[in-house]
């Protein structure tokens, strides 16, 4: 993966902190605990090194961002996984906006920096399910409910945040850790623009490829085609897509939906007659920017936010969608 010189990493870093709350130059190693409300943190999934990484650079780290809201509606909250097509990490429009958007509404938010290709599975799934064991093993320094979890995912991070709701179990009696003894099951999912499935032609070729690797198996096509593998069991979930997006087909939230229908799992669908993908909160897009609404209304139906919390999105900064080449903000060293 190309790797940018140290100038322009730190330009990165200047830009993005203009537009984004203070937030720490250097990833913690340190304890989880260390996240304070309004100063988000950064930590790594796995502080020893990740397993299957392919070398020792920023990109195989995965690591999450905490933001603690500094004044607490719920003990709800959201693991956030960006989108990017398993290629990159947009983890500023869909993953730091949305964090400050869910700190408005009084939630904590998680957001998500997983690896992507030229890691292929199981690498990415087993990052969601770290982050969210890791979240549930220190929910009481979080102020966090472990059973109030929820994901949320963008295009193709709605297909990892689909896939840990339909391939996690509730508690994993294999671990040789506390942490991975944790359920991975999200209690609830928000899926925008999702990626659900891998089967062509619905699948989007590049998530496919990214995910499952040039000689794809289709008999693991086939598994990590959610809408395949949702039951009864499968957390309540709303969507948002539209009819005619221009890059994940519309029927990957179609199908999904239906599957959820079928099994019988309370669920809402959102389609807007409109031609986008990846505008995140889409503030500045008429229709779209009416979405959010809905889902702050979904989010009560479901006892996740009181119902006075913040009524409307909060104005966000504007950040880049993603950087190629680089992780995160800033890309620096943990000291």
């Amino acid at each position: 993966m190309k790797r940018y010189s140290k100038a322009a990493r730190f330009l990165l870093a200047a830009l993005l902190a203009v537009s984004l709350m203070p937030f720490t130059r250097a990833f913690a190693r340190s304890a989880p605990q260390e996240a304070t409300a309004g100063t988000p943190r950064a930590i790594y999934l796995w502080p020893n090194g990740a397993p299957g990484a392919l070398g020792d650079t920023e990109v195989d780290k995965p690591r999450m961002y905490v933001f603690l809201p500094a004044k607490r509606s719920t003990s709800a909250a959201i693991l956030v996984i960006p989108g990017g097509g398993y290629a990159h990490v947009a983890i500023g429009h869909e993953g730091f906006q949305i964090a400050q958007w869910l700190n408005a509404q009084g939630m904590a938010a998680f957001v998500l920096d997983y690896r992507v290709a030229p890691y292929h599975y199981p690498v990415e799934i087993n990052d969601g399910r770290r982050a969210m064991r890791l979240i549930r093993a220190h929910a009481a320094e979080y102020g966090v409910d472990p059973n109030r979890l929820g994901v949320w995912g963008f295009s193709a991070g709605g297909h990892l945040a689909s896939s840990l709701g339909t391939h996690c179990e509730e508690k994993n009696v294999t671990a040789t850790d506390t942490t991975d003894a944790e359920s991975c099951k999200p209690n609830f999912m928000v899926l925008s623009y999702p990626v659900i499935s891998m089967e062509l032609p619905e699948a989007h070729a590049g998530s496919r490829m990214n995910l499952l690797g040039p000689d794809v198996d289709p008999k693991l096509e086939h598994e990590y085609s959610n809408q395949f593998a949702v039951t009864a069991q499968t957390p309540p979930t709303f969507l948002f897509a539209t009819t005619k997006d221009p890059t994940v087909p519309v029927e990957n939230s179609l199908d999904f939906y239906r599957a959820l229908e079928r099994a019988g799992v309370p669920s809402e669908l959102h389609i807007y007659d409109y031609s986008n993908h990846g505008c995140g909160l889409c503030g500045s897009i008429i229709p779209l920017s009416t979405w959010p609404l809905l889902l702050r209304n979904w989010l009560m139906g479901q006892a996740m936010l009181p119902p006075d919390a913040a009524p409307m999105p909060q104005p966000q900064p504007n950040f880049p969608s993603w950087v190629p080449g680089l992780h995160g903000p800033g890309e620096v060293t943990p000291k």
